[in-house]
């Protein structure tokens, strides 16, 4: 209720205004709507509490409001994890294909499984787990300019080097946060949102790819996918590679933004190891990385949270923290079923 009361606030909208409505990781749409008082909205979904649906729950609204569906579609993720107590590992899985395949070998949890594709990576190319330490220092470092984040203390190699192991080769700092939050960000046309209070951030361009199979992993770190997300966005946007201000990648796990910057076509696969360095995914780097800290430091809000921290930096509204020129940003979720989008500041 907060995040959609402040997002309608943000937007200078009313309640009224909203006849779309899209939620993730919440019971069920009835039940918000009545929440919100909204009893005959036009265009409804509800989408799974995993990471991968919040490019998809934008990519459902812009389609919704494109065709004419709904003028107006309030996005709402609420996650209440850490008063859960949820441990994203160890539980079961339920009757999923991926459970069946994968629990029997204690592969309980997307991290295990992840730790698991980084020593193929590792096998494969010789990659070291520093460029993974520069990932999540990184984050550390952004997020302690972001008085929303959860951590804001500064890390350094040796913090990353000395943390405990989860599941090796990943350690603590490698793993997003358990924490309790919710997000809203309101989708409308272009036309309408030049009429609202703060410039408008575009919809440039959008894919969506997959790579489903019976288990989680893939074993070519979902390069597949992201090139073909990759090579659809800078079919469609005038804005190349070199002209994004910085890419909002989703980071359940630290492994998970390397294969994504392999697979977005940033480096050849197995240079991503030497492609990140500090000075270049830092705040003034050549492609500055999760700008607000990400799941590692701001807060494990599933991929909406880096939605909105591409929003406010397009907007000019992130402080210390903002970059350089910020016309175009990225958004990229590799998972097995992976989203991109390109956010163009309206000029």
């Amino acid at each position: 209720m907060i995040a959609f009361r402040e997002a309608l606030k943000d937007a200078g909208l009313k309640r009224t205004d909203v006849d779309g409505v899209i939620v993730s990781r919440l019971p069920h749409y009835g039940r918000m709507c009545e929440m919100i008082g909204l009893r005959h909205p036009r265009f409804v979904n509800v989408l799974p509490g995993e990471g991968r649906q919040s490019g998809i729950a934008l990519q459902y609204a812009a389609l919704a409001v494109a065709n004419g569906m709904a003028d107006v579609v309030a996005c709402i993720y609420g996650n209440n994890g850490r008063s859960a107590g949820a441990k994203y590992g160890g539980e079961s899985r339920g009757i999923s294909t991926q459970a069946m395949f994968e629990a029997p070998y204690g592969m309980t949890s997307p991290g295990a499984v992840t730790s698991m594709m980084f020593r193929r990576h590792q096998y494969r190319y010789g990659t070291t787990t520093e460029p993974l330490g520069h990932l999540a220092i990184s984050n550390r470092a952004n997020a302690a300019l972001n008085p929303n984040a959860v951590m804001q203390r500064p890390i350094t190699m040796d913090d990353y080097n000395s943390a405990r192991y989860i599941a090796e080769p990943l350690c603590l700092l490698d793993y997003c946060l358990i924490n309790d939050g919710g997000v809203c960000f309101i989708v409308t046309s272009a036309e309408r949102a030049r009429d609202l209070k703060h410039t408008p951030v575009l919809i440039h361009a959008t894919s969506q790819a997959s790579d489903i199979t019976p288990v989680y992993v893939a074993d070519d770190f979902w390069h597949e996918p992201m090139s073909q997300i990759a090579d659809d966005l800078f079919a469609i946007s005038e804005a190349q590679r070199e002209d994004l201000a910085f890419a909002q990648l989703y980071d359940n796990f630290t492994p998970t933004m390397l294969f994504t910057l392999e697979g977005m076509g940033f480096c050849e696969p197995g240079e991503g190891g030497d492609w990140i360095t500090p000075e270049r995914i830092g705040l003034h780097g050549e492609l500055p990385l999760n700008t607000g800290g990400g799941h590692t430091s701001e807060s494990y809000m599933q991929g909406w949270a880096l939605h909105v921290e591409a929003v406010r930096q397009l907007r000019q509204e992130c402080g210390e923290r903002q970059v350089d020129d910020a016309q175009y940003g990225l958004y990229a979720c590799a998972a097995p079923l992976a989203t991109g989008h390109i956010l163009k500041r309206d000029n």
